[in-house]
C-alpha cells in the first residue's frame, strides 16, 4: 500500500519518527492504525454497556464484597 501525503503531512510524520524514535515512518503509520483499533473497540464497549440493562447499585457492600473475593483468589 502506498500513500500520498501533502509535504506539510510528510514532514510532519517525518517529525514523529525522528522525535518518537520509530524505525520508519510505516511504523509510525501502524501505531496510529492500532491506536485507532483500541478506540474504535473502546468505543464499541462503552456503547454496549450504555444500552445494556441497568443493574443493581454498586454500593460499598459491593466493593467489600470484591475486595473480598480478590483477597481470597489471591490466597490460592
Amino acid at each position: 500500500m502506498n500513500i500520498s501525503l501533502p509535504d506539510t503531512l510528510k514532514s510532519f510524520v517525518d517529525k514523529q519518527v525522528a522525535k518518537r524514535g520509530y524505525a520508519t515512518s510505516s511504523e509510525y503509520v501502524r501505531e496510529l492504525i492500532r491506536a485507532d483499533q483500541d478506540r474504535e473497540r473502546l468505543r464499541e464497549l462503552l456503547l454496549d454497556g450504555a444500552a445494556s440493562k441497568a443493574t443493581a447499585a454498586v454500593d460499598e457492600s459491593y466493593f467489600s464484597g470484591l475486595r473480598s473475593r480478590v483477597r481470597q483468589a489471591k490466597n490460592k
